[in-house]
């Protein structure tokens, strides 16, 4: 029951990003779709935000981001398994996993966008200006 609760209450939190999104849906099957579409959305910014990363990266950095990027997504998608589980087999099931994998990439895509811009002089910049 606890765990039902903690997944109503992350479901409720950010659900407040969705709701202009998904107000007019009123089956849960709609509501399955349209939280598929905006993690498929969100998903699509971090693919684009990696790739300005990947051209600004050094050969050693672009081994780096491959691997880290590849463990976050290993890591994203075992823990919305897990944080999930408690809705395994309900008709919600579909949403609350979207959810969460929309709010684990929102995340992901916040995090590398902060490496793109840096100023100079900050040497705990990931990408130094001028440097390619």
């Amino acid at each position: 029951m606890k765990r039902v609760c903690l997944l109503i209450s992350c479901l409720l939190l950010s659900a407040n990003v969705l709701a202009d999104s998904c107000d007019n849906e009123t089956s849960q099957a709609g509501l399955n779709e349209c939280y598929g579409k905006e993690y498929k959305k969100q998903d699509d910014l971090l693919n684009q935000t990696y790739q300005k990363a990947m051209k600004l990266a050094t050969d050693t950095q672009k081994t780096q981001l491959k691997a880290a990027q590849n463990a976050w997504i290993a890591f994203r998608d075992a823990d919305c398994a897990f944080l999930t589980s408690g809705a395994d087999g309900a008709s919600v099931a579909p949403m609350v996993h979207a959810q969460c994998m929309t709010d684990k990439t929102r995340e992901r895509t916040e995090l590398l966008k902060s490496t793109l811009n840096c100023e100079e002089g900050d040497v705990s910049c990931v990408f130094h200006p001028g440097s390619n």
